[in-house]
């Protein structure tokens, strides 16, 4: 009878993260059964959140993507390629030739059933919501998937403060119930909203969103994702 080898646990520029990647494979073992790119998105997106947010500096956040996409790769299961589709598409851009490499190297392993749609989506209407001189400006645009129709419309809602910092950073699933309590809002006399160039809109949000932060803590969940959203208003 022949024993079975250990899997050789990969080199990694931050072993002492270890079980942290590993925590990540094992969450990714739920990708695969999302309903849709929107929602694996948003799960991928909350990971890069926690990541960007307990790292030091921009080099430890390169370090640690790193190590993740090598942590996934390793492991070879659906959640892994799932993962390393979902980074490819939104995750930050100095690893996404490595992810989708990676990802490649998978081709054994079972496929998600929305992985083509992965970042694939384009921009629709943009708004500009006031709510006071104190709230600053919420920008909100609208996006779908290619050739999906209105599936998996959502938005992206950004609230920035004086100066244009970032306050809120959400993804919005519902738009027409965000919209409908916008134009009530606004009947009531207590925001107002406007239809606002989407180019305008990317302009503001890559100045407000691409730097190093830090940030409020509640926008790093939907960080990544907003960052990739706001590359496509040109």
């Amino acid at each position: 009878m022949s024993a079975t080898r250990p899997v050789p646990r990969p080199p990694l520029t931050l072993p002492a993260l270890r079980e942290v990647y590993g925590a990540f494979v094992r969450e990714a073992g739920a990708l695969p059964s999302l309903p849709g790119p929107l929602q694996a998105e948003v799960w991928t997106s909350a990971r890069l959140g926690s990541l960007e947010a307990a790292a030091p500096h921009a080099e430890g956040r390169r370090a640690a993507l790193g190590d993740l996409i090598t942590c996934l790769r390793a492991a070879a299961t659906p959640g892994a390629r799932a993962f390393l589709r979902a980074l490819a598409a939104i995750g930050p851009v100095e690893g996404r030739r490595a992810a989708g490499r990676a990802a490649g190297a998978l081709g054994g392993v079972a496929a998600a059933a929305w992985e083509g749609s992965l970042g694939r989506v384009v921009p629709g209407q943009a708004w500009l919501i006031q709510e006071g001189p104190l709230d600053g400006d919420r920008l909100v645009c609208e996006f779908r998937y290619e050739e999906s129709g209105t599936t998996g419309l959502h938005a992206l809602a950004v609230r920035l403060a004086y100066g244009d910092v970032p306050g809120e950073v959400v993804v919005v699933g519902d738009v027409p119930a965000l919209m409908t309590a916008a134009r009530r809002a606004m009947q009531a006399e207590l925001c107002v909203v406007q239809p606002y160039n989407a180019a305008a809109v990317g302009a503001r949000l890559r100045a407000a969103l691409d730097g190093a932060g830090p940030f409020p803590e509640d926008c790093y969940p939907a960080l990544a994702l907003a960052r990739h959203r706001a590359s496509l208003l040109v």
